[in-house]
C-alpha cells in the first residue's frame, strides 16, 4: 500500500501542511502514525482531500464537507454518502440560480444607467456644439 507524507499531499494539492493539519483537527482526515509518530496517508485520504477541496470550490461549508466525508466511513457502499452529497448539491445548484439571477437583474440595471450616461454626454457634447 503507497504511503504519503504530508508534505508530499501539501505538493500535490498546493496547500500548506497546515491546512492538512487543521483538517485532521476538525476531524476529517485521520491518517495513520507510523513508528517515529509521523502521518502516514493513504490513498483514503488523498481522495478524502479530493472531495474536501471540491467541496471548498463549489461552496460547501466544512461541516458539510465533514458530514459527507465521514458518511463513508458510516456506510461503505457509499449510498448514504452519494444521498446527502446530492441533498447537498441540489441547495448548492439552488443558492447558484438564485445569485445567476441577482446578478443578471444587476447588470440590467447597470446597463440602464450607462445608457442614461451615454444620452446625457450626447445631450452635453450637442448643446456645446
Amino acid at each position: 500500500m503507497t504511503r504519503y507524507s504530508i508534505s508530499e499531499l501539501a505538493n500535490y494539492f498546493n496547500v500548506t501542511t497546515r491546512t492538512i493539519r487543521y483538517y485532521e483537527e476538525i476531524g476529517l482526515l485521520k491518517p495513520e502514525r507510523n513508528d517515529s509518530g509521523y502521518r502516514q496517508f493513504t490513498k483514503k485520504e488523498v481522495t478524502q482531500l479530493q472531495l474536501i477541496f471540491r467541496g471548498k470550490k463549489y461552496g460547501f461549508n466544512l461541516d458539510e464537507i465533514k458530514e459527507m466525508v465521514l458518511l463513508f466511513d458510516e456506510d461503505p457502499t457509499g449510498h448514504e454518502q452519494l444521498k446527502r452529497t446530492i441533498e447537498y448539491g441540489e441547495g448548492k445548484i439552488s443558492e447558484v440560480d438564485q445569485r445567476i439571477h441577482e446578478l443578471q437583474v444587476m447588470k440590467g440595471e447597470m446597463e440602464s444607467l450607462m445608457q442614461v450616461f451615454y444620452d446625457e454626454l450626447n445631450q452635453l457634447e450637442e448643446d456645446e456644439l
